[in-house]
C-alpha cells in the first residue's frame, strides 16, 4: 500500500521539539524525511535523557520517538563541502522545515531566498518563535511563550500562582501547525507550479491553543474570560469536576430541567429536587455556590466507578432500579479525570492506535510510544523506526541520492563536511 505522502521529500534542519515533530508528522505518513544534524553531537534533544535530573527510562525516547520514520544525515554547513551537499538535495526537495535562528541561517547561508533561487518550487517552511513579522532575539520556549499568552493566567484556582499547561503542549500544536502549513503549500504548488515561505509560530499555535477563552475575551473584554475560576463558584455547576469518595470526575450538561431531571434521579437526595434555591435553570445559576457545595457532599459519598455506572444509567420505567442508557445522549454525560497510568492502560486508545508498541534497537526490545493521531482508511500512516543513529544514513543518501562516488565521499570525510 503507497503511502500517502510517498514521493516528498523534506530536508530537517531542526532540534528540540516543535521542529522536529512537524517533520515527524509528515515522516509517519510516508514522506521522506532527512534530519539533517551538526556532526559535532547533533540535535540538542539527543541529550534529554533526563527530565529534571531524573532519568526517564533507559533509552532516548525524547530523541527517538519525535525523529522516528526519518533518514539520519550528519552534515557540518560551516565547511565549504557540507554546503555543496544541502544544495544538491534541495534541488532535488520539496520541502526545507527549520527552527533554527535567522543568524544561523545565514551563517550556513540556507535562507529562503538563497534557496529558492536553487529550486523555486521549494516549499520553506520556518517554525519561528514569534511570528515572520517579529525581529526578535529572544529565545522562545514552549513554557516562556505560553507565560506570553495568557493561557498560564487562566489555569488553575483563583489566588494561586500561575499554572505551566506542560507536556510541551505549545511545541506540539506549533509542530502540528508547521506540518499543516507545509501541506497547503504543496497543495498551492500543484495550481500555480513555485513554493513558498511560510511562517508557523510558537506564539501564533499557543493563541490558537487558547482559542475558546481567548475569542470571548476579544469579543467581549470581559475580564471572567482571563482570569482563574474556581470550580466552587462555576457558573455553570452542572458542568464542573466534582471528587468523588476516591476520585475526581467531570459532569457535563446543560443546565436545563431535562439535564437536571436526569441528574437529581440518580443522586438518593430528594431533598435537593425540592430545594427552591435549584428548581429552575435561573435558580441554579444565582445559587451556583451553593449548589455546588450540596453536590460536593452528595459525590463524595460514593466512589467515582459508581457514579459514573449510575451516570452510563437511567431509571427503569417501572421505577424499580436502573436500566441502561440506551441511545445518544439520554444518560448523563460525565468521564473520570484520568491520570497517565490510567490513560496508558485505555483500551480505546490501543484500539485505536494512538498507543503502539515498536522495535527500539538501544535497548533491543519492544518499546511503547504514541502512535499517530490521524486515521486513513486507505493510505495509513505508522511507525516503522524510530529515530536514526547520529549520521546514521549519510552514505546511503549521499551515494544513492545524490549520485556520489565513494571517493568523493571520502573525500568530504577527510574535509569534515560529513561524520
Amino acid at each position: 500500500m503507497t503511502a500517502a505522502l510517498n514521493g516528498i521529500r523534506v530536508i530537517d534542519l531542526t532540534m528540540w521539539f516543535q521542529g522536529p515533530v512537524a517533520g515527524q508528522h509528515l515522516a509517519d505518513f510516508g514522506a521522506e524525511v532527512i534530519h539533517v544534524e551538526r556532526p559535532q553531537g547533533g540535535d540538542l534533544g539527543r541529550g534529554v535523557r533526563s527530565i529534571k535530573a531524573v532519568p526517564v527510562g533507559d533509552w532516548n525516547q525524547y530523541f527517538l520517538v519525535i525523529n522516528r520514520n526519518k533518514k539520519g544525515l550528519a552534515l557540518d554547513l560551516n565547511t565549504d563541502g557540507g554546503r555543496e551537499v544541502m544544495y544538491k538535495l534541495v534541488a532535488e526537495a520539496d520541502v526545507f522545515l527549520t527552527n533554527l535562528t535567522s543568524e544561523n541561517l545565514e551563517k550556513w547561508q540556507v535562507t529562503y531566498d538563497q534557496l529558492r533561487e536553487i529550486n523555486p518550487r521549494l516549499v520553506y517552511a520556518m517554525c519561528s518563535g514569534f511570528g515572520p513579522m517579529t525581529k526578535s532575539t529572544r529565545p522562545s520556549f514552549d513554557l516562556t511563550v505560553q507565560a506570553l499568552t495568557g493561557i498560564m493566567t487562566r489555569l488553575g484556582e483563583p489566588g494561586q500562582p500561575p499554572i505551566y499547561l506542560g507536556m510541551g503542549s505549545g511545541d506540539a500544536m506549533g509542530g502540528l501547525m508547521a506540518a499543516y502549513g507545509i501541506m497547503v503549500a504543496l497543495h498551492a504548488r500543484r495550481k500555480t507550479g513555485r513554493g513558498q515561505f511560510l511562517d508557523a509560530s510558537l506564539y501564533g499555535a499557543q493563541l490558537f491553543l487558547a482559542a475558546p477563552t481567548l475569542q470571548p475575551y476579544l469579543a467581549t473584554r470581559d475580564e471572567a474570560y482571563s482570569k482563574q475560576q474556581s470550580r466552587k463558584s462555576a457558573p455553570k455547576p452542572l458542568w464542573n469536576t466534582y471528587q468523588a469518595a476516591d476520585k475526581w470526575f467531570f459532569v457535563c450538561m446543560p443546565n436545563n430541567q431535562e439535564g437536571w431531571s436526569k441528574l437529581t434521579a440518580l443522586l438518593d437526595s430528594p431533598e435537593i429536587t425540592k430545594d427552591p434555591r435549584f428548581t429552575t435553570p435561573e435558580a441554579r445559576a444565582e445559587n451556583n455556590t451553593t449548589l455546588i457545595a450540596e453536590l460536593d457532599t452528595i459525590f463524595a459519598k460514593q466512589t467515582r466507578a459508581e457514579w459514573l455506572r449510575r451516570f452510563r444509567s437511567l431509571p427503569s420505567p417501572s421505577g424499580r432500579g436502573m436500566s441502561a442508557a440506551g441511545g445518544l445522549g439520554e444518560g448523563i454525560t460525565a468521564a473520570p479525570i484520568n491520570n497517565l497510568a490510567d490513560l496508558a492502560e485505555d483500551p480505546q486508545a490501543w484500539a485505536n492506535n494512538y498507543f503502539t508498541k515498536t522495535h527500539c534497537d538501544e535497548v533491543n526490545r519492544e518499546v511503547t510510544v504514541r502512535g499517530l493521531p490521524i486515521t486513513l482508511s486507505k493510505t495509513p500512516g505508522a511507525v516503522r523506526t524510530l529515530g536514526p543513529e547520529l549520521g546514521q544514513h549519510t552514505e546511503e543518501i549521499l551515494t544513492e541520492t545524490l549520485g556520489y562516488t565513494w571517493e568523493q565521499v571520502g573525500e568530504l570525510k577527510e574535509a569534515g563536511a560529513i561524520l
